[in-house]
């Protein structure tokens, strides 16, 4: 093994933010395609899941991300919580 493996070993691998950015995009529309057919548990934890694709530069950490991306994940959130809480009461 050498050094390089050694040490890019513990990294996670750099994907382009394209692949994040369709990642997401599929994501979403499975949450759509779940919200048609009521099933809000399974919307909720799609969103949840495009979360983990995120749709801006994910090496760009929390502090230099511009306020609407900001805005935006916050309220990506937000319908996780309010699709999870809705689909638990239901």
């Amino acid at each position: 093994m050498t050094s390089e493996n050694i040490e890019r070993k513990g990294q996670a691998k750099n994907l382009s933010p394209v692949f994040y950015r369709w990642m997401y995009g599929a994501f979403v529309l499975m949450t759509v395609y779940f919200l048609f057919r009521a099933d809000y548990m399974t919307a909720a934890s799609n969103l949840g899941i495009a979360l983990i694709f995120d749709p801006f530069n994910p090496s760009v950490k929390w502090q230099d991300r511009k306020n609407y991306q900001k805005v935006w994940l916050f309220v990506h959130v937000a319908l996780v919580i309010a699709f999870f809480v809705y689909g638990m009461l239901r």
